[in-house]
């Protein structure tokens, strides 16, 4: 069974017996503490407390961005199966020349372990929904779950990344759906990351600790910016040349 520091960060609750004076020193207990110095712990508790990603928090993260993820995939897996039944199928998510999702169906990038990538968030997003209800019903699961969850995160990020190259810089088409899976999958990152950090599953310091959980929401739209920066001045070139040459 998992210790407490396994998965609650330090200085948070996990509501089995945690006292306001360890707010103040570990070494003393509430009956030491003057009715002020007891108020003032549980305030500085409870300021911890709300800077932490707590259980409930990380779970809505994980069945909220796991059903987004699920929805795209599946609609990219059906418009894969009625491309290969009908090759004259246009799909639901081709809107224009830059935004079509045939070419990054059609191409070798987009069946990397040989059958359709899609397929692979069809299996692997209900997997991040079950942890996130777990987490939601009060559940508590060991600490090589969610470094094995990490790890996952940190693999569809990769190939996110990859995917990003692909579309950007060889096929300059973006698929809309795939841009939904993108969506979904870098905060499934990030917050995996955090959730580890916080519960001191991976070795960092307290500093490093600190700062990435209390700013884990700026850090995560730096993330979102950079990629988006990416994509518009990967794609800004093939548009200008269009727009010069239409």
């Amino acid at each position: 069974m998992a210790t407490k520091n396994e998965h609650t960060a330090p200085g948070t609750s996990d509501g089995r017996g945690d006292h306001a004076a360890t707010a103040l020193d570990p070494d003393l207990s509430d009956d030491d503490l003057t009715d002020d110095e007891l108020l003032a712990a549980e305030m500085a508790a409870t300021s911890v407390r709300d800077r932490s990603l707590g259980d409930r928090r990380f779970g809505w993260v994980l069945v909220v961005f796991g059903l987004v993820g699920f929805a795209a995939s599946l609609a990219l897996s059906i418009e894969k199966v009625l491309k290969l039944e009908d090759p004259n199928h246009v799909a639901s998510c081709s809107f224009n020349i830059f935004l079509d999702c045939s070419a990054a169906m059609g191409s070798w990038q987009g069946s990397l372990l040989g059958f359709p990538n899609p397929f692979i968030g069809v299996a692997a997003f209900p997997v991040v929904v079950t942890s996130g209800v777990v987490l939601l019903a009060g559940a508590r699961l060991p600490a090589w779950y969610w470094r094995s969850l990490l790890g996952g995160t940190v693999a569809a990020l990769g190939l996110v990344l990859f995917l990003v190259y692909t579309s950007v810089h060889e096929l300059e088409k973006l698929c809309p759906y795939c841009m939904v899976v993108w969506f979904a999958v870098i905060p499934l990152f990030w917050y995996s990351f955090v959730y580890a950090v916080q519960g001191r599953m991976l070795g960092v310091s307290d500093k490093v600790r600190g700062f990435v959980v209390r700013n884990r929401f700026l850090l995560l739209l730096v993330l979102y910016l950079a990629v988006t920066a990416w994509v518009v001045l990967g794609m800004a070139p093939a548009i200008a040349d269009h727009l010069r040459y239409s």
